[in-house]
C-alpha cells in the first residue's frame, strides 16, 4: 500500500517516489492499446516512467494486465480519461498504478483514496480546483494548462498553499521547466512528447524527447 499523507483528516495517497523523481507523466492515446507496448519501451529508456493509458484508446482495460507483466517495476502505469465510478473501479481492479480524470468528480477521487492509489482530478478554475484537493486527491491537474500558463500556480499558491499541481494540455517540451519552476509536482506530455510514435516514427527520436524533457525538468527541480 502506498503512503497516505493526512491533510485535516482527508486520506490523501502520496505521489509515488518514482514520479517525484522523474517529474513527467506521458499521456498516451492510440488507435487501441495493444499499440502501447514499444511507445512505452521507448519512453522508459529515455527515462519517462510514469505512463498514463487513456480510455479513450480502445482495448486500455484488456491490455492493462499486459503492460504490466511486461514492464514490472521499470515503469508506473496509470489509466486516464476516467470519467465516473464504474470506470476508476476497473481501471484499480486491473491493477493501474494511478488515476487521472479531466473533471473534478468527488466520488471518482473518494474511490481512489478508499483503495490508497493516487488520483489526479483534472479542474481549471479555483473552485474545481479546490474542490478536488478537499476530496482527497494526490494533486489537482490544471487542464488545458496551455490557457493559463505556469504564472497561474502562483496564483492559486495565494489562497491554497498547499496545493499541489500536475498541469496538462498543451504543454510543450519547452514549456515543462517553465512549469516545474513555478512549484508543479509533474508535467504531462501527451502529443508535443509523443510526436508521431503511434503513426510509424521513429521510435528513438521518442526517447530522444523523452531524454531532453527529462533534462530539462531535472534542470529546473533542482533550480527551485
Amino acid at each position: 500500500m502506498l503512503p497516505v499523507h493526512d491533510h485535516g483528516g482527508t486520506s490523501r495517497p502520496a505521489p509515488s517516489s518514482l514520479l517525484r523523481t522523474t517529474r513527467v507523466v506521458a499521456v498516451l492515446r492510440a488507435a487501441h492499446a495493444h499499440e502501447y507496448a514499444p511507445v512505452i519501451e521507448a519512453l522508459e529508456r529515455g527515462g519517462v516512467r510514469s505512463i498514463e493509458l487513456t480510455l479513450s484508446t480502445a482495448g486500455v482495460f484488456e491490455e492493462l494486465p499486459v503492460l504490466l507483466e511486461q514492464f514490472g517495476s521499470a515503469v508506473e502505469i496509470g489509466v486516464g480519461t476516467v470519467t465516473s465510478v464504474q470506470e476508476a473501479e476497473a481501471a484499480l481492479d486491473g491493477g493501474a498504478a494511478f488515476i487521472v480524470t479531466p473533471t473534478t468528480d468527488p466520488a471518482v477521487v473518494t474511490t481512489c483514496t478508499r483503495r490508497a492509489v493516487p488520483v489526479y482530478p483534472g479542474g481549471l478554475t479555483p473552485t474545481e480546483l479546490h474542490t478536488g484537493w478537499q476530496a482527497g486527491a494526490t494533486a489537482v491537474k490544471v487542464f488545458p494548462a496551455s490557457v493559463v500558463g505556469p504564472g497561474y500556480l502562483a496564483q492559486l499558491r495565494g489562497p491554497f498553499p498547499d496545493l499541489e499541481i500536475v498541469p496538462s494540455g498543451g504543454v510543450s517540451i519547452d514549456d515543462a521547466p517553465a512549469w516545474i519552476a513555478a512549484g508543479a509536482l509533474a508535467v504531462s506530455l501527451g502529443g508535443p512528447l509523443l510526436g508521431d510514435a503511434f503513426a510509424g516514427g521513429d521510435l528513438e527520436d521518442l526517447t530522444a524527447r523523452a531524454r531532453r524533457v527529462r533534462a530539462l525538468v531535472d534542470r529546473a527541480g533542482e533550480d527551485r
